[in-house]
């Protein structure tokens, strides 16, 4: 397809539309780290009922009181926190309350601006099934942030560590596909059809990192959900050794790959080297090719956003995972990640 035929097929004033989906990025955004924040500090647990559509906190002292009874029957409220009084409780509620919060603000900021789009006739002809579906999906993730949460609610204070991975992962794809709609109603005017030499390798290359990412964010989910950095904080051995004897604890082998913390901890730190290995490499292969401004500056911007990943993953491990650190490397994933999709957007060629 032309390029002039790809504008046509688009609106032609898009900009409004792009700017929507980047603050629904945003969003999304927000939820990952306020995500993280409850799960640090124990809050995640501390609202035991599922109600969709209850939108207000307990607002009575009778309220309170049932809200704080019912955790305490939890198995954290009896195991973890059996001494937590109703002001502490409320500490905790009030985060996650939030958090729940601002998952139906997505969804209410999503559909409302999508069907005033739809009647002004301002989505693509492809884009509209597309977003809904993607409205869907993010309504999946909420069901499955509850099935998540319910894991933790039966005989043990802690969710499990392959619905919290899966939770983080649908939430990063959510994000992915926000932030690349919202680039291509950005910024894909300013895109040209010719092509540099070495960019459609460049591109290919980039891929490499950006699947490192991915599974390297995975890894640290299992970490997380384990409490895997609440060990072995030392860099870069794991106690004065490459690979402690207790990480092949558990039979049959296979499962020390999903359920040993110590091996936990290895997987993530070695995907984690790799990832900034490539993200060094990829841009390294860039170096002295006649790219324009914009895509060296992508490229320049991928080795700084790993190596300060690495930095406050590093941190967070050598400090015995601190709230401020462990949800800055949080962010710090999903800002490589954008950075890694950037890179692979401006190196795009409308064929």
């Amino acid at each position: 397809m032309r390029y002039e035929q790809a504008r046509s097929a688009l609106p032609s004033n898009r900009r409004p539309v792009g700017t929507w989906l980047l603050i629904l990025a945003g969003m999304v955004f927000v939820t990952v780290i306020l995500g993280g924040a409850t799960r640090l500090t124990g809050s995640g647990l501390s609202m035991v009922h599922w109600q969709p559509l209850h939108m207000l906190p307990p607002l009575t002292d009778a309220e309170w009181q049932q809200a704080f009874a019912d955790y305490r029957q939890s198995p954290q409220g009896r195991l973890i926190n059996a001494g937590i009084d109703l002001a502490g409780f409320k500490g905790i509620f009030w985060l996650e309350y939030i958090h729940r919060a601002w998952d139906r603000a997505i969804g209410l900021v999503f559909i409302v601006p999508f069907l005033w789009f739809v009647a002004r006739r301002r989505l693509g002809r492809r884009d509209a099934p597309r977003l809904l579906a993607l409205f869907v999906l993010g309504a999946l993730q909420g069901v499955l942030g509850w099935a998540m949460v319910a894991s933790g609610l039966v005989d043990r204070p802690s969710v499990s560590h392959y619905l919290l991975a899966a939770h983080l992962l649908a939430a990063l794809a959510i994000y992915a596909a926000l932030v690349w709609a919202a680039m291509l109603y950005l910024h894909e005017a300013d895109l040209s059809t010719e092509i540099p030499v070495g960019a459609p390798i460049l591109r290919r290359r980039l891929y490499v990192p950006l699947m490192l990412v991915c599974l390297t964010m995975a890894a640290g989910a299992l970490v997380a959900g384990l409490k895997a950095g609440l060990i072995y904080n030392t860099f870069p051995t794991m106690g004065g050794a490459i690979l402690p004897a207790d990480a092949w604890a558990l039979t049959p082998l296979w499962r020390n790959f999903l359920d040993d913390p110590t091996l936990a901890q290895f997987d993530h730190r070695v995907l984690a080297i790799l990832t900034w290995a490539a993200c060094v490499s990829v841009w390294w292969s860039s170096w002295g090719l006649k790219f324009p401004l914009r895509i060296r500056q992508a490229m320049a911007m991928v080795p700084m956003a790993a190596t300060i990943q690495a930095a406050l993953g590093i941190a967070t491990l050598l400090n015995v995972v601190p709230l401020p650190l462990a949800v800055a490397h949080q962010a710090g994933a999903f800002l490589l990640f954008t950075t890694l999709l950037w890179a692979v957007f401006v190196l795009r060629v409308v064929r």
